[in-house]
């Protein structure tokens, strides 16, 4: 079984920053990629940004330039530095990786329970 942990959620103002982290742990034999969403009340949950085993990153529109996504592959640990931050912002985050427990094994994908952002003065 495999555990996806998030920590770092909050309360910020406006214009503040927050990081973000996840590890995974359990029966790991590696991890593809590693990725943030998001979900807002009354919204579907989007993709935040996602960074490959090799470090390639992906991220929305809408957090280009204030968001960064990394990886510590010794920790298997995702990061996410969320700065410049915005009321709608607001959110649940959650951590996902495509994992694969066994060699030889097909990847498949992991959540974490959730951390919560709110952005407000």
């Amino acid at each position: 079984q495999v555990q996806l942990v998030e920590s770092g959620g909050g309360l910020v103002q406006p214009g503040g920053s927050l990081r973000l982290s996840c590890a995974a742990s359990g029966t790991i034999f590696s991890i593809n990629a590693m990725g943030w969403y998001r979900q807002a009340p009354g919204k579907e949950r989007e993709l935040v940004a996602v960074i490959t085993s090799v470090g390639r990153t992906n991220y929305a529109d809408s957090v280009k330039g204030r968001f960064t996504i990394s990886r510590d592959n010794a920790k298997n640990t995702v990061y996410l530095q969320m700065n410049s931050l915005k009321p709608e912002d607001t959110a649940v985050y959650f951590c996902n990786a495509d994992v694969r427990t066994a060699y030889g094994g097909i990847y498949r994908a992991y959540w974490g329970q959730g951390t919560q952002v709110t952005v407000s003065s």
